[in-house]
């Protein structure tokens, strides 16, 4: 199972849905995410390579605030 930004992503959801599990990652935000870091659209969780999750990861950190920091920001 991919865990990402703390939160396990579903194995069975195309890459674009399932990046939205994480509090902070809409579809837009998870469109550009694939793009940037050229993952197919039509790729599952379960296909993505070790590589890929880690790229998908160090990514979220760099630019985006996601979970526990949002949480803390909007409340």
């Amino acid at each position: 199972m991919a865990r990402i930004a703390g939160v396990n992503i579903p194995q069975n959801k195309l890459v674009q849905v399932g990046l939205t599990y994480i509090f902070g990652i809409g579809s837009k935000f998870s469109k550009q995410i694939c793009a940037e870091l050229q993952i197919p659209s039509n790729k599952r969780v379960h296909q993505l390579s070790d590589e890929q999750i880690l790229k998908i990861r160090e990514y979220i950190d760099k630019k985006f605030t996601v979970e526990g920091d949002l949480r803390r920001e909007t409340s």
